[in-house]
Protein backbone atom coordinates (compact mmCIF):
# COMPACT_ATOMS: atom_id res chain seq x y z
CA UNK A 1 0.00 0.00 0.00
CA UNK A 2 1.06 3.49 -0.93
CA UNK A 3 -0.13 7.15 -1.41
CA UNK A 4 0.54 6.50 -4.56
CA UNK A 5 -2.36 3.70 -5.01
CA UNK A 6 -4.45 5.14 -2.29
CA UNK A 7 -7.33 7.06 -4.36
CA UNK A 8 -9.62 7.31 -1.24
CA UNK A 9 -8.57 7.88 2.12
CA UNK A 10 -10.63 8.37 4.67
CA UNK A 11 -9.58 10.08 8.54
CA UNK A 12 -12.02 9.40 11.50
CA UNK A 13 -11.98 10.01 15.13
CA UNK A 14 -14.25 11.33 17.87
CA UNK A 15 -15.06 15.04 17.96
CA UNK A 16 -11.82 16.90 18.74
CA UNK A 17 -9.40 13.77 17.12
CA UNK A 18 -7.87 16.58 14.38
CA UNK A 19 -9.64 14.80 11.44
CA UNK A 20 -10.41 17.50 9.28
CA UNK A 21 -7.29 18.62 9.95
CA UNK A 22 -5.26 15.94 8.52
CA UNK A 23 -7.77 15.39 6.08
CA UNK A 24 -6.94 18.91 4.78
CA UNK A 25 -3.02 18.33 5.02
CA UNK A 26 -3.37 15.04 3.28
CA UNK A 27 -5.55 16.32 0.82
CA UNK A 28 -2.89 19.31 0.17
CA UNK A 29 -0.37 16.61 -0.03
CA UNK A 30 -1.46 14.46 -2.82
CA UNK A 31 -3.43 17.08 -4.70
CA UNK A 32 -6.68 15.15 -3.88
CA UNK A 33 -10.19 16.18 -3.53
CA UNK A 34 -11.40 17.16 -0.16
CA UNK A 35 -14.15 15.87 1.06
CA UNK A 36 -15.66 17.50 4.66
CA UNK A 37 -18.84 16.68 6.91
CA UNK A 38 -21.03 19.22 6.81
CA UNK A 39 -21.81 19.53 10.35
CA UNK A 40 -22.41 23.47 10.61
CA UNK A 41 -25.21 22.96 7.73
CA UNK A 42 -27.23 21.33 10.34
CA UNK A 43 -30.04 23.34 12.06
CA UNK A 44 -30.38 20.96 15.04
CA UNK A 45 -27.06 20.66 16.37
CA UNK A 46 -26.78 23.29 18.72
CA UNK A 47 -30.00 22.67 20.49
CA UNK A 48 -29.10 18.87 19.96
CA UNK A 49 -26.11 19.97 22.69
CA UNK A 50 -28.30 21.92 25.08
CA UNK A 51 -31.14 19.45 25.06
CA UNK A 52 -29.67 15.85 23.19
CA UNK A 53 -33.13 13.99 24.26
CA UNK A 54 -35.45 16.42 22.47
CA UNK A 55 -33.37 17.30 19.39
CA UNK A 56 -31.54 13.90 19.13
CA UNK A 57 -33.48 12.37 16.31
CA UNK A 58 -33.77 15.18 14.17
CA UNK A 59 -29.77 15.68 14.47
CA UNK A 60 -28.85 12.17 13.51
CA UNK A 61 -31.71 11.76 10.13
CA UNK A 62 -30.28 14.63 8.64
CA UNK A 63 -26.59 13.77 8.98
CA UNK A 64 -27.48 10.75 8.06
CA UNK A 65 -29.22 11.94 4.59
CA UNK A 66 -26.20 14.30 4.71
CA UNK A 67 -23.81 12.25 4.32
CA UNK A 68 -25.55 9.21 2.28
CA UNK A 69 -25.73 12.28 -0.15
CA UNK A 70 -21.89 13.66 -0.28
CA UNK A 71 -20.50 9.89 -0.77
CA UNK A 72 -23.37 9.09 -3.23
CA UNK A 73 -21.85 11.95 -5.41
CA UNK A 74 -18.10 9.91 -4.91
CA UNK A 75 -19.72 7.03 -7.20
CA UNK A 76 -19.58 10.19 -10.12
CA UNK A 77 -15.86 10.59 -9.49
CA UNK A 78 -13.12 8.85 -11.08
CA UNK A 79 -11.28 7.16 -8.58
CA UNK A 80 -8.76 6.02 -11.27
CA UNK A 81 -7.42 9.26 -12.25
CA UNK A 82 -8.79 11.67 -9.20
CA UNK A 83 -7.54 11.12 -5.39
CA UNK A 84 -10.19 11.78 -2.71
CA UNK A 85 -9.62 12.46 1.14
CA UNK A 86 -12.74 12.71 3.69
CA UNK A 87 -12.91 13.69 7.34
CA UNK A 88 -15.11 10.70 8.20
CA UNK A 89 -16.46 7.22 6.96
CA UNK A 90 -20.23 6.75 6.74
CA UNK A 91 -20.61 4.20 9.21
CA UNK A 92 -19.63 6.68 11.84
CA UNK A 93 -23.01 7.48 11.69
CA UNK A 94 -23.87 4.67 13.42
CA UNK A 95 -22.28 5.23 16.22
CA UNK A 96 -23.21 8.40 17.34
CA UNK A 97 -26.91 6.94 16.77
CA UNK A 98 -26.30 4.29 19.19
CA UNK A 99 -25.31 6.78 21.63
CA UNK A 100 -27.95 9.25 21.04
CA UNK A 101 -31.09 7.58 20.19
CA UNK A 102 -33.90 5.62 22.00
CA UNK A 103 -34.92 2.44 21.16
CA UNK A 104 -37.86 3.44 18.82
CA UNK A 105 -35.97 5.66 17.27
CA UNK A 106 -33.00 3.51 16.58
CA UNK A 107 -35.26 1.00 14.88
CA UNK A 108 -36.88 3.42 12.55
CA UNK A 109 -32.82 5.27 11.99
CA UNK A 110 -31.60 1.48 11.07
CA UNK A 111 -34.49 0.75 8.44
CA UNK A 112 -33.65 4.00 6.65
CA UNK A 113 -29.68 3.28 6.91
CA UNK A 114 -29.67 -0.22 5.49
CA UNK A 115 -31.48 0.57 3.04
CA UNK A 116 -28.97 3.42 1.86
CA UNK A 117 -25.72 2.51 2.83
CA UNK A 118 -25.23 -0.55 -0.04
CA UNK A 119 -24.80 2.34 -2.25
CA UNK A 120 -22.05 3.99 -0.21
CA UNK A 121 -18.12 3.48 -2.04
CA UNK A 122 -15.49 2.00 0.42
CA UNK A 123 -12.49 3.73 1.46
CA UNK A 124 -8.91 2.11 -0.04
CA UNK A 125 -7.70 3.20 3.69
CA UNK A 126 -9.25 4.55 7.02
CA UNK A 127 -6.91 6.03 9.30
CA UNK A 128 -8.68 6.97 13.14
CA UNK A 129 -6.83 8.87 15.45
CA UNK A 130 -7.27 7.86 19.00
CA UNK A 131 -6.94 9.95 21.90
CA UNK A 132 -8.13 10.14 25.06
CA UNK A 133 -11.46 11.79 25.93
CA UNK A 134 -8.58 14.45 28.38
CA UNK A 135 -7.15 15.26 25.01
CA UNK A 136 -10.37 15.54 23.27
CA UNK A 137 -11.48 18.16 25.66
CA UNK A 138 -8.84 20.14 25.94
CA UNK A 139 -8.82 20.12 21.51
CA UNK A 140 -12.77 20.94 21.72
CA UNK A 141 -11.93 23.88 24.24
CA UNK A 142 -9.01 25.41 22.28
CA UNK A 143 -10.77 25.69 19.27
CA UNK A 144 -13.95 27.20 20.55
CA UNK A 145 -16.66 26.68 18.67
CA UNK A 146 -19.66 27.82 19.70
CA UNK A 147 -22.10 25.25 19.24
CA UNK A 148 -19.25 22.42 20.78
CA UNK A 149 -19.58 24.93 23.85
CA UNK A 150 -22.52 22.77 25.84
CA UNK A 151 -20.42 19.06 25.07
CA UNK A 152 -19.69 17.22 28.44
CA UNK A 153 -17.46 15.57 29.19
CA UNK A 154 -18.92 12.16 30.13
CA UNK A 155 -21.01 13.10 26.54
CA UNK A 156 -17.52 12.65 24.70
CA UNK A 157 -16.03 9.97 26.93
CA UNK A 158 -18.71 7.57 26.03
CA UNK A 159 -18.57 8.46 22.64
CA UNK A 160 -14.71 7.56 22.88
CA UNK A 161 -15.63 4.32 24.39
CA UNK A 162 -17.82 3.26 21.48
CA UNK A 163 -15.40 4.63 18.75
CA UNK A 164 -12.99 2.47 20.21
CA UNK A 165 -14.75 -0.43 20.25
CA UNK A 166 -16.05 -0.28 16.79
CA UNK A 167 -12.86 0.43 15.11
CA UNK A 168 -11.34 -2.66 17.32
CA UNK A 169 -13.62 -4.76 15.86
CA UNK A 170 -13.55 -3.01 11.82
CA UNK A 171 -12.73 -4.96 9.26
CA UNK A 172 -14.34 -3.45 6.33
CA UNK A 173 -11.32 -1.85 4.53
CA UNK A 174 -7.57 -1.14 5.87
CA UNK A 175 -7.30 0.28 8.68
CA UNK A 176 -4.13 2.06 10.53
CA UNK A 177 -5.02 3.72 14.17
CA UNK A 178 -2.57 6.24 15.26
CA UNK A 179 -2.67 7.00 19.02
CA UNK A 180 -2.04 10.92 18.38
CA UNK A 181 -1.35 11.99 22.38
CA UNK A 182 1.83 12.72 22.27
CA UNK A 183 2.19 14.34 18.94
CA UNK A 184 1.61 17.27 16.96
CA UNK A 185 1.02 16.88 13.12
CA UNK A 186 -0.72 20.45 12.61
CA UNK A 187 2.74 22.24 14.29
CA UNK A 188 5.41 19.88 14.06
CA UNK A 189 6.40 18.95 10.45
CA UNK A 190 7.90 15.54 11.49
CA UNK A 191 4.78 14.03 13.25
CA UNK A 192 3.15 14.79 9.73
CA UNK A 193 5.83 13.21 7.39
CA UNK A 194 5.69 10.47 10.10
CA UNK A 195 2.29 9.68 9.49
CA UNK A 196 3.16 9.90 5.55
CA UNK A 197 5.63 7.26 6.35
CA UNK A 198 3.23 5.39 8.11
CA UNK A 199 0.90 5.36 5.22
CA UNK A 200 3.35 4.57 2.85
CA UNK A 201 4.29 1.55 5.11
CA UNK A 202 0.84 -0.19 5.52
CA UNK A 203 0.81 -3.58 4.98
CA UNK A 204 -3.14 -4.19 4.66
CA UNK A 205 -5.38 -5.44 7.20
CA UNK A 206 -5.51 -3.15 10.65
CA UNK A 207 -2.46 -1.76 11.70
CA UNK A 208 -1.70 0.12 15.53
CA UNK A 209 0.73 2.79 15.41
CA UNK A 210 2.16 4.88 18.70
CA UNK A 211 4.87 7.55 17.44
CA UNK A 212 7.50 8.39 19.77
CA UNK A 213 7.53 12.17 20.60
CA UNK A 214 9.89 13.93 18.47
CA UNK A 215 9.80 17.26 21.22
Amino acid sequence: MSLKTLRYIAIEGVIGAGKTTLADMLAKTLGANLVLEEFEENPFLEEFYKDPEHYAFQTQIFFLLSRYKQLQALRQVDLFNQKVVSDYIFEKDRIFATLNLNEKEMKLYDGIARLIEKEIPKPDLVIYLQASTRHLMENIRKRGRPFEKDISYEYIDALNDLYNRFFFHYDKTALLVINTEEIDFVHNEDDFKDILVQINQHPGGTRYYVPQKHR
